[in-house]
């Protein structure tokens, strides 16, 4: 893959920050053509997503990022389906970047995030599977001479179906690279009805490699005469370094050098990465930690508490009727105050990325959930044209949404360039990794409700109060300052649409950005927004003698596919029966991700001990590439979603995060994690997301059933914080 464009750094930089906005960048993606273009290993391209070898070998490239949740292998399913290949042959790997660049963005959005992997690029690389099918049956047709139609292809083989001749698609491919691709209108994609390969629980292309230890991850990255760097930067966000003496370490083993990164950060850089960081620990630092080390996190949550009254500014994400008229003039009204704190993604593998910078060159391997907003931190802190700079992905030892920022590429650019033509490996140590994160955003939240005298709910007001990570990451998706994202499960339409009528209805969010850093952390804000509606409406049919679903199945019968699923969960669990001696149930639904979800949990309770027996999952995404993939996600999602609940948590003193490693900052063991039920249910016609989606309703479900067996009700998380822990 050799040809190339000259590209404008800048211009680059600039439309990949647009493209992550949710910007579409132009996009012109090669279903082939009469050059042939070459793998490295010389075989041909049929096109950018296929290609196959003499000895029939299929390599399908993948653009988006595997951090454990199965895009990799979900992809290779829906372009083989379309390619009609033998799948015991498929292989994987990921074009670069630079590469995608080079060819107009040949490969379209590398970025892997808000459970987009698929749902946003099905259409395109399915059509890209098809192509290479019919490109393949025509260069046979071809060769035999005869009309195409009488062809057809299944399992690599091509069989002329009146003479029953057949090759395979190894023997034609390099005639079928040097055709021209058939038309946009031309290419039919299969009925879902219809899959063989897609749809199915096929085996993922990744485990053998992750079990035997055969995967390169970015922290296993070696190159020849590699250095090794370790990293600091102020505790207190927003400080900034003042001095250090480099005089002190530098005759410490191994030490080659002491960088300063930029304002806020200093790095040693050594033979491994243990002398780094011994010497890194031994230097003497001076920090200007500023005005936000007084910031602490009751100081936080009480500017927090004060957006919560009616006289503060919001914006309005979603409104109908008059809500507030609606509460004053209310037979009874029901009231609470929720908050959700600070979480760390806490990846198993901590930050990294290896550079190395020449005058003409910097290339960098690492992990990250976007190629080409790493590629265009490389350019910037490069200075090097598109031309000259390369990032070579790597799979991940978990994302959650972290390795979406790029901070840690741009640090071993940095690096790199004071060493130029060393390669560089940066590894963050696990307190700088908890201490330097972009963390799921605190927030709290303030609920009524008003009910008639016939106890019917006339009015819901919802006032949500915290940060915004679009105002961080990505302020030119604001909308008149208004951070839409925040209303994620609570919005009137889109991929996370509230799944209630409600005649009077009001939902706002009073914006307070304290100074430490938000992200996207796996669910992002349907997280704290499903305990706050889901929890919410329980108290609400109980506050009136109502059973919790009857109650929801009044105010749902205009959203029927929330409703489907909140009733697959009921009936699985058996809600309407007797549980078990001394076993107690709650339940929740909620929309994310393009998806609708729903969450029934089984609980007992002993003192501050609470047993997760049994929860019951039901999501509706549409469509299904890999059913047993999305049992996993599910189950997947619950570990995530609980440890959230009972330990996670970050707190601030001094402006700077309390946590710094799983001592504190704790995750669920497997003896804690309950027994997961899945019930996949796609109904179609749409594309939703699979994983992040399940993630919001394991909270609000326990909680709820923890206060059906106590009849107490929690409305402040983690759970570790109300000194209550896993039985």
């Amino acid at each position: 893959m050799n040809k190339h464009v000259t590209l404008n750094r800048r211009a680059f930089v600039v439309g990949t920050a647009a493209a992550g906005a949710g910007l579409a960048l132009g996009m012109d993606i090669p279903f082939g053509g009469p050059t042939v273009v070459r793998a490295a290993d010389g075989s041909p391209e049929v096109n950018a997503w296929v290609v196959i070898r003499p000895d029939d070998t299929v390599v399908i490239r993948i653009a988006r990022s595997e951090m454990g949740q199965g895009t990799l292998t979900g992809l290779a399913q829906l372009v083989a389906e379309e390619l009609e290949c033998d799948w015991s042959k498929v292989t994987t790997e990921y074009p670069t970047p630079g590469q995608s660049v080079a060819r107009k963005r040949a490969w379209g959005d590398f970025s892997t995030g808000g459970s987009r992997g698929i749902r946003t690029s099905q259409d395109y690389v399915r059509k890209g599977g098809a192509t290479a099918r019919m490109m393949l049956v025509q260069a046979a047709a071809n060769e035999w001479t005869v009309p195409v139609a009488e062809c057809s292809a299944s399992n690599s083989v091509i069989t002329h179906k009146p003479s029953g001749k057949t090759t395979t698609y190894g023997k034609v491919v390099e005639a079928a690279a040097r055709l021209e691709p058939p038309a946009d209108a031309d290419i039919k994609l299969k009925d879902p009805k219809d899959w063989k390969i897609a749809g199915k629980p096929i085996l993922r292309l990744d485990t053998a490699d992750k079990t035997t230890g055969k995967m390169v991850y970015g922290i296993d990255v070696k190159l020849p005469g590699m250095l090794s760097a370790a990293i600091k930067d102020c505790p207190v966000f927003g400080g900034t370094l003042k001095s250090y003496d480099e005089a002190k370490v530098m005759g410490m083993k191994g030490v080659k050098k002491v960088v300063r990164v930029n304002d806020t950060t200093v790095a040693v850089v050594a033979d491994t990465w243990w002398h780094a960081k011994s010497a890194l620990d031994a230097l003497p630092i001076v920090w200007d930690e500023g005005e936000n080390a007084k910031v602490s996190s009751d100081s936080i949550a009480k500017w927090l508490a004060e957006g919560l009254d009616n006289s503060q500014p919001a914006f309005v994400g979603n409104q109908n009727g008059d809500a507030k008229a609606a509460i004053a003039g209310a037979a009874k009204k029901v009231e609470a105050v929720y908050n959700y704190p600070y979480q760390n993604h806490a990846c198993m593998e901590p930050l990294n990325a290896t550079a190395l910078y020449t005058a003409d060159k910097c290339e960098v391997w690492c992990g990250t959930q976007n190629g080409e907003a790493a590629f265009a931190a490389v350019l910037e802190a490069s200075g090097l044209p598109a031309e000259k700079c390369e990032v070579h992905k790597q799979m991940l030892g978990g994302g959650f949404g972290r390795r979406g920022q790029t901070d840690y590429v741009r640090q071993a650019v940095a690096i790199a360039k004071q060493m130029p033509g060393t390669p560089v490996k940066l590894l963050w140590s696990r307190e700088e990794d908890m201490l330097h994160g972009t963390y799921h955003p605190v927030t709290q939240c303030k609920l009524t409700g008003a009910f008639d005298a016939d106890n019917n709910l006339t009015a819901l007001h919802v006032r949500l109060s915290g940060q915004s990570i679009l105002f961080k990451l990505r302020p030119a998706a604001l909308v008149n300052g208004m951070d839409p994202a925040a209303f994620q499960g609570l919005a009137a339409t889109g991929e996370a649409a509230i799944g209630y009528t409600v005649p009077n209805l009001l939902v706002e969010h009073s914006m307070r950005n304290p100074h430490v850093p938000p992200g996207f952390w796996r669910g992002v804000n349907v997280n704290h927004n499903a305990i706050y509606l889901e929890c919410f409406m329980d108290e609400l049919a109980h506050a009136v003698g109502q059973d919790p679903v009857e109650f929801r199945r009044k105010l749902m019968t205009k959203h029927p596919k929330h409703l489907a699923v909140l009733n697959a969960v009921a009936e699985k669990i058996g809600w309407g029966t007797p549980p078990p001696k001394g076993v107690f149930r709650g339940i929740a639904q909620h929309m994310g991700y393009g998806s609708y979800v729903a969450g029934a949990a089984e609980v007992s309770v002993d003192g501050n001990k609470i047993k997760v027996h049994r929860i019951v999952a039901a999501t509706d995404p549409g469509h299904v590439v890999n059913p047993a993939q999305v049992e996993r996600q599910v189950a997947g999602s619950f570990v995530y979603g609980l440890s959230g609940l009972f330990y996670g948590g970050c707190t601030v003193k001094d402006g700077r995060i309390e946590q710094t490693n799983f001592d504190t900052y704790n995750s669920m063991r497997m003896s804690e994690m309950p027994k997961v039920e899945s019930v996949v249910m796609p109904s179609g016609g749409f594309w939703g997301g699979v994983g992040e989606p399940t993630i919001c309703v394991a909270g609000p479900a326990v909680l709820n059933a923890y206060f059906a067996a106590t009849g107490n009700r929690i409305r402040s998380v983690p759970l570790r914080d109300q000194n209550i822990t896993f039985a």
